[in-house]
């Protein structure tokens, strides 16, 4: 499975990447990963109008779109959207940070999973 990546580079900026977690078949139920430590789970909403100006994660974090679409913007102008079922891996702690912003009017329903030092997936 492939997921997004939000991190600073070494020029001090948020930088867009991919990371793969690696999934096993698991026969009738699926493939399934690892299973990976989380500290929490954080339940969020935020209004069809909302327009984060440039902010840095808080701490390392899964963010999982529920529903909802948003743009995510770095200090180099790059920009990409997330929607209903995404998970960006949200862990630039430093540098210019993101931006975020709502775009398509609609209430955003999402779940934050904080990770401290737990380390999912490989860098693509």
């Amino acid at each position: 499975m492939i997921i997004d990546r939000l991190f600073t580079g070494e020029d001090g900026h948020t930088h867009f990447g991919q990371i793969e977690v690696e999934l096993e078949d698991s026969g009738d139920i699926g493939s399934l990963s690892e299973a990976f430590g989380a500290e929490s789970v954080i339940f969020r909403t935020n209004p069809g109008s909302y327009d984060f100006d440039f902010h840095h994660a808080p701490q390392r974090q899964l963010i999982v779109l529920l529903d909802g679409e948003i743009e995510v913007e770095n200090a180099l102008g790059e920009k990409r959207r997330y929607q209903s079922g995404n998970v960006v891996l949200a862990e630039d702690l430093t540098g210019s940070g993101h931006r975020t912003k709502s775009v398509d009017g609609r209430l955003r329903r999402s779940l934050f999973i904080p990770l401290g030092d737990t380390e999912i997936g490989q860098p693509l």
